[in-house]
């Protein structure tokens, strides 16, 4: 159903079970994120909080929690939007077919955003920054936040809501140097529209004007997050989810979202940059303190008994990645389109998306060849890190297609385990390693050597089976009196303190002790990667602690050594197992903890509601 506010959305997942009211006063220093946190985990429903202490305005959250909540939300829009994705990407199937077109018609008229002549609901009141829910998450964040902004910007070469860009890039709403109420934080990473924006701005000498709108029909969240087709803007993806067209207005030359539940302006002036930070995020550490540009309060609206939108990040998975499952459910197979030969991508949530993605090709270039060995996958996999966020990826495993039959396909890109132990299975760790090195990376990502910086590696595997993976530990790695564990067939833990008995112990000093193991340890005994950390036993207890620190602590041309390694024409291989680093570095982001007292607190505060 078309949802006119985050109300009218709130009050339809009440009518059917699937919203808590938590009518108790609860403190937004870290109290209402960790109800958020404990609610998630147990997958309960959606959150309303009806008294914020500090604020007179209600605040919600765990909309999204589940990708079967958010497919309820948007069950009478859905098809259409699916239809209409499938339009752009394929314009043909819409002559061929152009009765089951013209069903998708109502959808695209609500694709066009609705200019209000006159003032609508958002514009009830003007308040200040220091009225809202100022929500603290995590204990060392640097202030409280906005996790579920809409941030609004124009084409400064093309103004006007046809060239805009609306997207989610986190605010800080005081702490730090910020002047409460006159300065708020604007941080953005790689890879983003309003970068673009803010460079023609900049070129101009102009002041960038935002608009951060919050609440507001869900919809108009995810459209904030979502990757779209060339051509397709978010405001017109907003007004199709929605299944009614995005209302906006100026106020003082600022767009304004007529249908938000709250609307802050403001300006950003070239090269005029604050600390921005720590902040608790999505790949369960706390990204730092740096510097980015400081936004100049303008005005800050709110409607008539407005409800905060808000989200709590932290080690996948959180609710975030709902966002995550409802967009792959929507595009089906836009990004395959856009990648010839892709076939299939999965950017793995365990490990905090960007860190790893895996994919399944094509290889088409030399059918008439006997030997198997990867050539168009290297070519998609270049297209993959050249193609939007995708190129944000740090470790791409990537292979052909094979069927066992025309309706099964050999391998599931959605399986991690076993899609890792089919590549690893069938890896040449001679020549099936490409490493690209001091490039971009995901500004979250503290495995490198500064902000934005560090390596890629893309481990392109195809071909018949080489080696049966170890399903026990070989007496050669028992041999090194370390304490050892079985992650997955052919990956082992190792700890890396008893593995050489020096709190100094490195990488290198593993390798000296697996000299001479050479190639053997990985043909005749099946171990294909090493993860030297300091706890095996807790990387190997839970898959998901494996993806998540071995490839978020490493960072690939560091970090990642072999056995009887060796460099030919400035390619690196090796004869024996690979080896990750994937130790806590002094110059990693700590991860995020909860506080203890407050999750005492919340345990007998949810306890009333059964939770």
């Amino acid at each position: 159903m078309a949802y006119s506010s985050l109300e009218a959305c709130l009050l339809d997942l009440e009518r059917t079970g699937q919203l808590l009211r938590i009518k108790e006063e609860v403190d937004p220093y870290l109290e209402m994120a960790a109800i958020h946190l404990r609610i998630y985990e147990q997958k309960g429903p959606a959150i309303l909080f009806e008294k914020v202490k500090g604020s007179k305005f209600r605040a919600a959250s765990n909309i999204f929690g589940t990708l079967e909540r958010s497919e309820f939300i948007f069950r009478d829009t859905l098809p259409s939007v699916k239809q209409l994705i499938d339009i752009k990407i394929n314009p043909l199937a819409a002559i061929q077919n152009p009765i089951k077109s013209l069903a998708a018609l109502p959808a695209a008229i609500n694709a066009l955003p609705n200019k209000n002549p006159i003032s609508k609901p958002v514009l009830f009141e003007e308040i200040n920054i220091s009225d809202l829910p100022l929500i603290h998450h995590w204990p060392m964040d640097g202030g409280a936040f906005v996790t579920l902004p809409q941030v609004y910007t124009e084409d400064a070469d093309k103004p006007g809501i046809g060239s805009s860009n609306l997207g989610m890039y986190r605010i800080q709403l005081n702490g730090n140097d910020y002047i409460l109420n006159k300065e708020i934080g604007l941080h953005y990473q790689l890879h983003r529209g309003i970068g673009v924006h803010q460079t023609k701005a900049n070129n101009q000498g102009l002041p960038l004007k935002v608009s951060c709108f919050v609440g507001g029909p869900p919809a108009h969240s995810v459209a904030a997050v979502m990757p779209l087709p060339e051509g397709m803007s978010e405001m017109n993806f907003a007004g199709v989810l929605a299944g009614k067209r995005f209302g906006y207005t100026y106020i003082d030359g600022f767009c304004v979202s007529t249908d938000a539940d709250f609307v802050i302006t403001g300006e950003v002036f070239p090269g005029e940059n604050k600390p921005e930070g720590p902040f608790g995020d999505h790949l369960g550490y706390y990204s730092l303190q740096h510097p980015f540009p400081v936004m100049k309060v303008h005005k800050v609206y709110a409607r008539k008994n407005a409800i905060w939108a808000f989200t709590v990040v932290g080690r996948p998975p959180q609710e975030d990645t709902s966002f995550g499952q409802l967009i792959h459910h929507i595009t089906g197979s836009a990004v395959s389109n856009e990648i010839p030969g892709l076939k299939e991508v999965h950017a793995v949530d365990a490990a905090g998306v960007h860190p790893l993605l895996l994919a399944i090709g094509s290889e088409r270039y030399t059918p008439f060849l006997e030997n198997k060995k990867p050539a168009e996958i290297l070519t998609i996999a270049n297209h993959i890190l050249g193609t939007g966020q995708l190129s944000l990826a740090k470790f791409i495993w990537i292979t052909a297609e094979a069927k066992k039959s025309k309706e099964k396909s050999e391998i599931d890109v959605n399986n991690i385990p076993e899609f890792l132990a089919y590549m690893l299975s069938r890896m040449d760790f001679s020549n099936d390693l490409h490493f690209y090195t001091n490039t971009t990376m995901d500004t979250l990502d503290y495995s490198g050597d500064g902000l934005n910086t560090g390596s890629k590696l893309v481990l392109a595997a195809y071909g018949d089976v080489r080696r049966k993976l170890a399903t026990a530990i070989p007496e050669t790695i028992k041999a090194l009196n370390a304490n050892a564990s079985l992650i997955m067939p052919g990956v082992i833990a190792v700890n890396v303190l008893n593995a050489v008995n020096a709190a100094t112990a490195s990488i290198a000093s593993i390798q000296e002790k697996l000299k001479g193991l050479g190639e053997g340890l990985l043909e005749k005994e099946g171990v294909a990667m090493i993860i030297i950390t300091e706890d095996a036993t807790w990387m190997a207890s839970e898959f998901n602690n494996f993806i998540w620190a071995a490839f978020t602590r490493t960072n690939p041309s560091k970090d990642i050594e072999g056995v009887d390694s060796y460099i030919n024409n400035k390619h690196w291989g090796c004869k024996g197992p690979l080896i990750f680093d994937a130790t806590i570095k002094k110059h990693h982001a700590p991860a995020v903890v909860k506080d203890n007292e407050v999750d005492k607190k919340v345990t007998e505060l949810l306890s009333e509601y059964g939770y």
